[in-house]
């Protein structure tokens, strides 16, 4: 073992001095015009291969005992032990009767030292013959190079999967935005950075669902197809229910019947699931994305803050370490207590504009055409209010920050503040211009419900596309009797962006929407 030890030294250490030249030779991508011909010439020897009976799609299982981080994180123990390794063939350095190799599995790459003497004269010209790509299993023992690389020396190797079509180029990397969107898989092999993302993204979902165990929550799965799309302000997408002969549509929010189950007892529950909405695509919306929402009885707007403040420094925590962190080139303190405003307050603050003092539309029509604010005829003083808002205040809101306290006219399942008719119990989460989350004291009275639910009748008859419409099961649900509740929704997409400094939706979505290619 020593010997073949210094003789994988003395090879490691020859290659080296050519590895840029070897690199360069495994990892660019051809031109356009070669594409064909080295797609052909993978298909003859998958044509070889088959013809001599070593068809590697024919092999079903591979036992793989460990992975690369695995086998680097316990070296002191797995020294000399015999290991099975398998993954992608990412690098491929041939030296004459030995080569090292790089093999890509879920957790990052590790060397493997390939040598004619272990493995024997035909089973290393077939080793010689295989391509970046392709993907293959090795069995041998742990150990480390002179160069104090951890490696395999391998004594067995497997071609598992062959692989018909080069990739991009190594060194480079999947640049083109488009590509990698539409490719997926390809960015996730050529891109560890984006890997890395998506890996973070499962981390931030798996801690979300542990800190609301903690909170003693209770996770659901409610229709995805509904008879009425209610509970956001959004268009949804309509599809044909075959074999009831029914229009149905695709839910827009998880909220009417999350709720349903708050009247049956199920005092606090939680769902995260994919909702769809009929809306344009930018850098921040995706048609379908992930929310998720939650309900509490018995607590209101301000027990929805508390435990929103708490989960976010707690995943920040967990998944990257610390509350500070940076978004963007910005630093976002998520260990400080969060800002509050009410949004009439931060309307004032950011262009003195205080709309406790508007009591009219007309007065507020005259003071959005003086700020330049656009707005419908259809508007009331609420919607114009929350126009000033997203005009001159939301871009501002860096750090964490509560808006609270919402015209009732935008918001027509919440609770009525006490103290104050025109206003209702509800927050908004802003950090670095975004809103992260939306909350409620849910309005709990279903005779105040069904009036509001008129009025979003009307407004969908003017041709509001974006307005709810009279749900009477819902209704029936809270004359049953609805107790009072805390209620919000975050969206999981712009959590994961933030907490992975991602500056675009797509890029937290495996498969974002994409217009089709003809």
């Amino acid at each position: 073992m020593a010997e073949e030890q210094k003789k994988a030294a003395d090879i490691e250490a020859a290659g080296a001095q050519s590895e840029g030249t070897a690199r360069a030779a495994q990892g660019t991508q051809a031109p356009e015009q070669d594409v064909n011909h080295i797609v052909q010439a993978r298909l003859d020897k998958l044509a070889e291969l088959q013809a001599a009976g070593e068809d590697p799609y024919k092999i079903t299982k591979f036992d793989q005992t460990h992975h690369s981080e695995e086998i680097r994180a316990n070296f002191d123990t797995l020294e000399n032990q015999h290991v099975s390794i398998a993954g992608r063939l990412m690098q491929k350095r041939v030296m004459g009767k030995a080569s090292f190799v790089h093999i890509e599995d879920k957790q990052g790459r590790i060397q493997a030292y390939i040598t004619r003497d272990a493995l024997g004269d035909d089973a290393y010209k077939k080793f010689k013959k295989l391509d970046i790509g392709d993907i293959v299993g090795i069995t041998g023992y742990v150990f480390k190079t002179k160069m104090g690389e951890i490696s395999v020396h391998a004594e067995s190797l497997t071609l598992l999967s062959k692989s018909l079509y080069p990739l991009p180029e190594k060194f480079h990397g999947l640049t083109d935005t488009d590509t990698r969107y539409r490719q997926r898989y390809v960015d996730l092999i050529m891109n560890e950075e984006s890997k890395s993302v998506f890996i973070k993204r499962s981390q931030i979902i798996h801690e979300i669902r542990n800190f609301l165990a903690g909170r003693d929550f209770m996770e659901v799965e409610t229709p995805m197809l509904v008879d009425n799309a209610g509970g956001a302000a959004a268009r949804p997408f309509v599809t044909h229910y075959n074999a009831l002969d029914e229009d149905v549509k695709l839910r827009i929010s998880l909220e009417l019947y999350l709720k349903r189950l708050i009247v049956g007892g199920m005092e606090r529950v939680f769902e995260i699931g994919r909702v769809f909405r009929n809306e344009g695509v930018d850098t921040r919306h995706n048609p379908e994305f992930t929310l998720m929402e939650l309900y509490q009885a018995y607590t209101d707007y301000n027990g929805m803050m508390e435990l929103t403040e708490s989960m976010f420094r707690y995943l920040a925590e967990k998944v990257c370490g610390t509350t500070t962190i940076t978004y963007q080139g910005t630093e976002i303190d998520l260990g400080k207590p969060f800002r509050r405003l009410t949004m009439t307050e931060a309307i004032k603050e950011a262009c003195g504009v205080d709309f406790d003092e508007v009591k009219d539309l007309e007065t507020a029509r005259k003071l959005a055409k003086e700020h330049n604010v656009e707005f419908e005829e259809r508007h009331k003083v609420g919607d114009i209010e929350n126009a000033f808002f997203e005009t001159f205040c939301e871009e501002k809101m860096i750090q964490p920050t509560f808006i609270m306290d919402h015209p009732v006219e935008i918001s027509p399942l919440t609770k009525k503040k006490p103290s104050d008719p025109s206003k209702v119990e509800r927050f908004e989460l802003y950090i670095y211009g975004r809103e992260m989350c939306n909350a409620y004291s849910e309005l709990n009275d279903p005779i105040d419900q069904r009036a509001r639910f008129a009025e979003q009748d009307k407004l969908a008859a003017a041709g509001d596309e974006e307005a709810n419409h009279t749900d009477e099961d819902f209704l029936h649900a809270m004359e049953i009797g609805m107790p009072p509740t805390g209620g919000i929704g975050y969206g999981i997409d712009r959590l994961v962006m933030l907490l992975t400094d991602s500056p675009a939706i797509r890029d937290v979505l495996l498969f974002p929407t994409m217009k089709r290619i003809d």
